[in-house]
């Protein structure tokens, strides 16, 4: 089992989301986050004074899929998402040692 986390521009979140649910991927968490890569934010004025926003509101999006689906939510996100400009965004793969549902108590791949 891996969890996908994957940050995203806001406005890409909806065709993402549908996006994943036509390729079979249930389920998913989403986070509203700040953050900034390589692109360091970016400079904005405001009553003639200048000043560098530095963290960037993102939506991060976060999805447990068994390991033969890894590549299929990879490819569906990294196309969906896509803007081609800088600050798209990041995918993150790490794997999961276990995972229960409460509900029932059942483990691992059932449990998704």
């Amino acid at each position: 089992m891996k969890k996908v986390e994957a940050v995203i521009r806001h406005y890409k979140l909806e065709e993402v989301k549908n996006a994943l649910t036509q390729a079979g991927i249930q389920g998913m968490t989403v986070t509203e986050v700040r953050g900034f890569g390589r692109q360091r934010g970016h400079k904005e004025t405001y009553r003639g004074a200048e000043y560098t926003v530095d963290f960037l509101p993102k939506v991060k999006l976060e999805v447990v899929v068994g390991d033969s689906d890894v590549a299929n939510a990879i490819k569906t996100i990294s196309d969906v998402a896509r803007t081609g400009q800088i600050g798209d965004g990041k995918i993150f793969v790490t794997s999961l040692e276990n995972v229960v549902r409460i509900r029932t108590g059942e483990t691992g791949p059932e449990a998704i």
